[in-house]
């Protein structure tokens, strides 16, 4: 994957975490804050992202416009969801910790679309930059969480695969 579409899957995840936050009234909302998250940014590019992740104008409990996400955040996130096995460097694990590493600027995607994927026994999900950590319930989970992780990814990238997409 090129560090361009990272950064386009990255940037476009952090616009649906914006406008699910409510934050998001325009695109010039959109273009500010994502400049404020270090991603350079157009007009133009904030409306094409805002049409790729299926946002609408729509209104608030207050009655003011704000961009909303149609359909589910999940179905937003698949929209613009990279084949996860292919942001995913490594896997590692200790105790209860599995430890995923990714790409420069993936971490937080990546942990959101594991998030939505309800692995099982996972309590916690914690992303930075370039890692994410996953809590195991279970004391000594961590070697068989690692192992679910790499499952849920090669499963990802073979429905991706099937469906012709690259």
């Amino acid at each position: 994957m090129s560090a361009n579409s990272q950064n386009v899957s990255a940037r476009r995840a952090k616009a649906i975490s914006l406008i699910q936050a409510g934050l998001i009234h325009s695109q010039t909302d959109l273009v500010t804050h994502l400049k404020k998250s270090g991603f350079r940014v157009t007009q133009t590019t904030a409306s094409r992202d805002l049409e790729e992740i299926g946002a609408v104008r729509g209104r608030d409990v207050q009655g003011e416009s704000i961009y909303q996400i149609r359909g589910s955040s999940d179905e937003a996130l698949s929209r613009v969801n990279p084949v996860p096995s292919k942001l995913i460097l490594s896997v590692d694990h200790s105790a209860n910790l599995a430890v995923v590493h990714t790409p420069p600027g993936a971490a937080q995607f990546v942990a959101s679309s594991l998030d939505h994927a309800n692995l099982t026994g996972v309590i916690g999900t914690l992303a930075g930059d370039d890692t994410i950590i996953l809590v195991s319930k279970k004391s000594a989970g961590g070697a068989q969480l690692a192992k679910e992780l790499l499952v849920f990814a090669n499963a990802k990238n073979s429905r991706s695969q099937k469906s012709g997409r690259k």
